[in-house]
């Protein structure tokens, strides 16, 4: 794979796909299942990365983005490099998958891809597996955090009540409505708009996206349209990472995410929550 065929991979990949793609240089499979599926079984070459490794916490608030020294030794440690392409699973409907596509967009590195469906479709495909670890040639890559994809509490805030902005709540209804209260306070950031997450992905499909066709009809009836700027959350940004995926994946191109979500806003007394 060059770096032209590799650019040219799509955002979303399917399992028979990527299998034909298995063993070019350029291509970088980073495994995100618990460590002990990863011993047992893995994408053969896949190298495998800890979803501790891309976050933070200031507690209460927790999944922030990384420091940046601290994420660049860890993309580095993996093998990432320009040129090459990383694809992403794991084993939780891309909950951690797209988390690091989100963090690696952030920090302006975007030639990336998930797979379809994570180990579970790979696995219900018949593929094969490697067992042991895979330990990869370091790289000397250095990124730069950028801001792309992020917005902060006091840029959402200001933004409540814009015509132009949908705030989406990626949690379930229980916590949108207020009554699984995980912060000091429940509900919701005033005007969001709820829209779990798990609503893109098939259960009988082995957690692959539904179509795109259907997701573009559900968002649109909610309001969630491409021609609006999209702000995502949850408790800790890790499933609005996924609501964050499948509206690049249909095409939107301003999406944003909020690292530390309700966990921070939730436990911050300076922000307005509605019921």
């Amino acid at each position: 794979m060059d770096a032209e065929s590799a650019t040219a991979l799509p955002l979303l990949i399917d399992a028979e796909a990527l299998h034909a793609l298995i063993g070019q240089k350029d291509l970088l499979l980073v495994d995100m299942t618990a460590p002990e599926q990863y011993r047992c079984g893995h994408l053969p070459g896949a190298v495998h990365l800890d979803y501790v490794d891309i976050t933070s916490e200031r507690p209460p608030a927790a999944g922030l983005l990384p420091e940046t020294a601290s994420f660049n030794r860890r993309m580095r440690g993996l093998g990432l490099r320009r040129g090459r392409h990383l694809v992403a699973y794991d084993e939780m409907g891309g909950l951690k998958a797209c988390r690091l596509l989100w963090t690696l967009h952030v920090f302006g590195f975007d030639s990336v891809s998930l797979l379809n469906g994570g180990l579970e479709a790979w696995q219900a495909a018949g593929l094969p597996l490697q067992t042991g670890y895979v330990h990869p040639s370091a790289s000397e890559i250095e990124l730069e955090y950028l801001g792309a994809g992020v917005r902060t509490a006091e840029e959402i805030r200001d933004r409540i009540g814009r015509d132009d902005v949908v705030i989406l709540d990626a949690r379930t209804a229980g916590e949108y409505v207020g009554h699984d209260v995980r912060a000091t306070r429940g509900g919701h950031v005033p005007g969001a708009v709820h829209f779990e997450w798990s609503r893109a992905l098939d259960p009988l499909s082995h957690q692959r996206f539904r179509s795109a066709s259907m997701l573009r009809d559900e968002l649109a009836a909610a309001g969630i349209t491409p021609d609006k700027e999209v702000i995502a959350y949850c408790q800790t940004h890790r499933r609005s990472c996924v609501s964050w995926f499948t509206l690049r994946m249909l095409g939107f191109d301003q999406v944003y995410g909020y690292p530390g979500a309700w966990s921070d806003w939730g436990n911050r007394s300076d922000l307005p929550v509605e019921p």
